[in-house]
């Protein structure tokens, strides 16, 4: 099973794009190596939907925050090392000895490379495994989640012929029978136990990587809850990648699943949005949150529509690019998931009396649904009213206070409906009319 979800979404609220500034992606991509980096992606792309494993990575990078532990493996040393484990020969010792002594041999004769690779091969393993070896016994006293990972490779490291291959000088020069005995034991007798190796140092860089952003941006970390608990409380919730964003708090729950935010153009109700569903996407990967508490029972799913746009290829107009999007979000939720749905100012693309009848439709017909969670926004605040006699509808808005003639916005959730209603004010403030006049 996979946590659904679609393009749309995971574009409107820049999840993904290693190179796109201000992406979540981009934020936590502070990995060393491209072991992490690989790694980085697979989770960004495979929210987990087992409340128990996500608790489980979620203590994991806990663990590396408080430890403050630095990642003191040479990334140039460890591509050397895989370089050099990759280029496995599956030969007998004494084939590979005979091999050996023909690249030294052209080595000295030719410009042929071979020998000297094999040499910093084997002195950057030599390097690698000293250096895991101190971080697991560092982790090993400190107790970490990963002890029964950790218990496992210091046990391999110190097999008699991996310890005495550790204590080589590497700064000596070793007869070739050496040499190739120790790339026949490191290939041959242990391939797979140096990938799980390699694998576990890809790790850690991962979870120092993305807990050091933790620590310096304040994130938390979110507590996953049984599906059918269908709760979702937070705390100081943020945009993780806004600078001084304003936080807020939101409570919502099976009697109470659906949140109904109202509010002026530019008062906030979009960032809100989508602090929401990067919180629980972040949260289902067992991610650090930008809040100081997050709970949430395992969702299925996630679908947005904040920036909904016309298809020109499909023919789309505006309008019926946002009703198909509708559509599409009430079959996922009429399958049964246990989904997050967020609607941002539905049906703008149609005149004021369909979209109040549309918003009106929706988010009755949505709210049916108790076992999903829906946030539904909209300017038309008349809707709001019509609304107020469904027990689970609870009622948000972001305020607008006006200083003067011009409007400021406090970006923090109140209770009710707003009645705030500066759009023509705005107009008259940017001299419009006066420009038209003219």
């Amino acid at each position: 099973m996979q946590f659904n979800t679609d393009k749309q979404t995971v574009e409107e609220l820049n999840l993904l794009g290693k190179f796109r500034q201000g992406s979540v992606y981009h934020l936590f991509n502070e990995v060393k190596t491209r072991g992490g980096e690989q790694l980085l992606d697979t989770m960004f792309r495979n929210p987990l939907l087992d409340a128990k494993s996500i608790n489980q990575r979620s203590s994991i990078f806990h663990f590396f925050q408080q430890s403050n532990l630095s990642f003191s493996f040479d990334v140039q040393q460890l591509n050397i090392m895989r370089e050099y484990l990759d280029a496995g020969t599956g030969k007998s010792a004494f084939a590979i000895m005979c091999s050996m002594l023909t690249q030294k041999l052209l080595s000295k004769l030719t410009r042929d490379e071979r020998y000297k690779k094999s040499v910093q091969g084997l002195q950057a393993t030599i390097v690698t495994l000293n250096r895991c070896h101190g971080i697991l016994e560092t982790l090993q006293q400190l107790k970490s989640p990963l002890a029964a990972r950790v218990n496992q490779l210091l046990q391999l490291l110190s097999d008699k012929q991996l310890h005495k291959l550790r204590n080589t000088d590497i700064y000596k020069d070793l007869p070739v029978a050496v040499l190739a005995q120790y790339d026949h034991l490191l290939k041959s007798r242990f391939p797979t136990e140096m990938d799980n190796l390699l694998q576990f140092i890809y790790e850690l860089d991962l979870y120092i990587a993305v807990s050091n952003v933790a620590r310096k941006k304040g994130f938390t970390y979110a507590k996953a809850l049984a599906p059918d608990r269908n709760i979702l409380l937070a705390k100081d919730l943020k945009h993780p990648c806004i600078d001084k964003a304003i936080g807020n708090d939101l409570f919502m729950q099976e009697d109470l699943n659906v949140i109904f935010l109202t509010g002026a153009n530019m008062a906030g109700k979009s960032t809100l949005m989508k602090s929401i569903g990067i919180g629980m996407y972040l949260a289902h990967m067992g991610f650090p949150v930008a809040a100081s508490a997050f709970e949430f029972s395992v969702r299925e799913g996630m679908y947005s529509s904040i920036n909904v746009a016309d298809n020109i290829g499909l023919g789309y107009s505006h309008f019926y690019a946002e009703v198909v999007r509708v559509k599409q979000a009430a079959d996922a939720a009429a399958s049964g998931k246990r989904l997050l749905l967020m609607f941002d100012e539905l049906f703008k693309g149609t005149n004021v009396k369909d979209a109040y009848d549309g918003t009106l439709a929706v988010t009755q017909a949505f709210a049916e649904y108790q076992d999903c969670l829906f946030i539904v926004s909209t300017h038309i605040i008349e809707v709001g009213e019509a609304l107020k006699a469904t027990p689970n509808i609870q009622f948000r808005f972001m305020p607008t206070i006006m200083d003067g003639v011009k409007p400021r916005y406090t970006y923090k959730l109140e209770e009710g409906i707003t009645e705030d209603r500066q759009g023509m004010m705005i107009i008259r403030n940017e001299g419009i009319l006066a420009l038209i006049g003219e």
